[in-house]
């Protein structure tokens, strides 16, 4: 069994509760109404995501070589 990390992003909802992205898995995003039920959801997803992976032939991506920036910006929006 392999340990891996990810990255997890929370956005929270006006509606209430957090949408969570996993930048480095394309499509896997999940939704909790609190933090901690959106992290665990995460950590789901991203089981879910793996052996879905495994099922076709397909490698788990990393996030090994991943830079990450925060930019800011100016804008007339």
């Amino acid at each position: 069994m392999k340990v891996l990390n990810y990255r997890i992003l929370l956005r929270k909802e006006p509606e209430g509760g957090y949408t969570v992205i996993v930048p480095s898995l394309p499509g896997c995003i999940t939704y909790g109404d609190t933090i901690e039920e959106a992290i665990e959801m995460a950590k789901e997803a991203i089981g879910l995501y793996a052996e879905s992976l495994k099922k076709h032939g397909e490698e788990m991506p990393t996030e090994e070589g991943t830079l990450e920036y925060t930019l800011t910006v100016e804008t007339h929006a």
